[in-house]
């Protein structure tokens, strides 16, 4: 999970993360209609290296029954979960054309996304910035044809360097 630089850009980002997966999803299938590449997802969680194969265990078992929980049992649970080690999800896109294979790191595409600087380095490396010209202040939400723009540059980016 990467550092924002203040809880205001954590607080921005939160808003901003479920529409920019589907912004960048959305121009990962545009770009496949379009090229030689196919691509499949693949969801892992990475654990912190100290992590015992019982805790793991104890965070996907309560994980579960957050589903089927009531209002009470939900915040028990979410009160033990809150003391375990919690897994990173890894979100990666894998591309094969022929004989080529490549992966890409979706969470990375979406946090450079909303990022307000454009860095080479892995967005998780240095505290984040929020793009504020992706949210529209005004009525308080996502500036959908700003966040769109931005992912479509960076998903073309990101099959550009496959070449």
């Amino acid at each position: 999970m990467p550092q924002f630089a203040t809880a205001q850009d954590q607080r921005y980002a939160q808003a901003l993360m479920q529409p920019a997966l589907i912004r960048i999803i959305d121009n990962i299938r545009k770009q496949l209609d379009n090229s030689d590449w196919t691509g499949d997802y693949r969801d892992d969680m990475s654990w912190p290296n100290d992590t015992t194969a019982e805790q793991k265990q104890q965070y996907l078992t309560l994980q579960e029954m957050l589903e089927t929980a009531t209002p009470e049992e939900f915040d028990q649970i979410q009160t033990v979960l809150s003391q375990l080690p919690a897994p990173d999800h890894v979100y990666t896109l894998c591309l094969k054309n022929q004989d080529q294979y490549q992966e890409i790191d979706v969470w990375q595409l979406c946090y450079r996304l909303c990022s307000a600087t454009v860095s080479a380095t892995d967005p998780r490396d240095e505290p984040i910035t929020i793009d504020t010209s992706l949210l529209d202040q005004e009525i308080g939400d996502v500036d959908w044809i700003a966040l769109d723009q931005k992912a479509k540059q960076l998903v073309e980016k990101a099959f550009r360097a496959l070449e």
